[in-house]
């Protein structure tokens, strides 16, 4: 099965929330738009029952092989042996160098961290770009560390640091709009401080501008807080209804006058405009 669009229609948490929940394994390919402010080319992750494995910028399969030969944590002698000629192709080419002892599992972490977590991450600066997600895509071995991240997780980490929100700008929640819970106790993931105190309101009772003006804190930080929580399924948008009351005025002088000439009763209409305030 194949799924494509463009980000405008779908933002890239989205997507990554419907690959999560759905458990997929596949290919994710993002594509910048000829006209988009973005570098043109195109972007890969790979996925595994819901979880980023893998992420690179081209499909020749030398993209973790590169981010090892930039570190230089290996010499030419033994990078050209292990990497080139005793790795299988069937085992993480990561995880069978830290078996080997060539690596640290200090880093491997933190080419994990470059290759997936740092690319990854600015992808959520795309506005003008399709995807496609093809599943079942043989996941190359060259290019996992053997490590994996759930992929709403990556979104949170993603969007924490996100400093331009404009492509997401019109996903973000309606500030009259509350927050409730989708969950019965504390969330799984582990959240920040400023995420904590959103959190607390996930009660549906007050609206985002009201619990920005109770955190002391810009609407719009609010909202793309909130948009944290609903992405990674911590938290539902919901609708508040305001409950106004209505008053009827009281009877203006020239109904009263017209009521005594066709000979209604002054009580009738005070009983009338009783009742009717009673209805209200």
């Amino acid at each position: 099965m194949c799924v494509t669009g463009y980000l405008t229609d779908f933002s890239l948490p989205e997507i990554f929330q419907f690959i999560e929940k759905g458990r997929k394994t596949g290919l994710l390919t993002l594509r910048a738009l000829p006209d988009s402010q973005a570098k043109p080319g195109k972007y890969y992750i790979w996925m595994r029952q819901g979880r980023i494995v893998a992420a690179a910028n081209g499909l020749d399969h030398q993209g973790l092989v590169s981010l090892l030969d930039g570190r230089q944590w290996i010499s030419d002698r033994v990078f050209d042996k292990v990497v080139h000629w005793c790795c299988p192709i069937d085992q993480p080419l990561g995880l069978y160098l830290k078996n080997q002892g060539v690596l640290q599992a200090a880093q491997l972490k933190r080419l994990f961290q470059i290759q997936v977590l740092q690319q990854v991450c600015a992808l959520f600066q795309l506005k003008d770009a399709e995807f496609k997600f093809e599943q079942n895509v043989q996941i190359p071995s060259r290019e996992m560390t053997g490590l994996s991240v759930p992929a709403t997780e990556a979104t949170l980490v993603g969007l924490r640091v996100l400093k331009n929100w404009k492509a997401l700008a019109d996903k973000l929640p309606d500030p009259n709009g509350g927050l409730v819970s989708t969950m019965i106790g504390k969330p799984q993931y582990r959240l920040d401080s400023l995420e904590w105190q959103v959190w607390e309101y996930t009660k549906g009772t007050l609206s985002l501008n009201a619990i920005a003006e109770q955190l002391r804190l810009p609407v719009e930080k609010v909202q793309q807080v909130a948009f944290r929580l609903v992405t990674v399924g911590l938290a539902e948008e919901v609708l508040l209804i305001r409950h106004t009351s209505t008053e009827v005025d009281p009877l203006p002088a020239q109904l009263i006058d017209e009521a005594q000439k066709h000979n209604v009763s002054l009580s009738f209409m005070q009983n009338l405009v009783g009742f009717l305030r009673s209805k209200v």
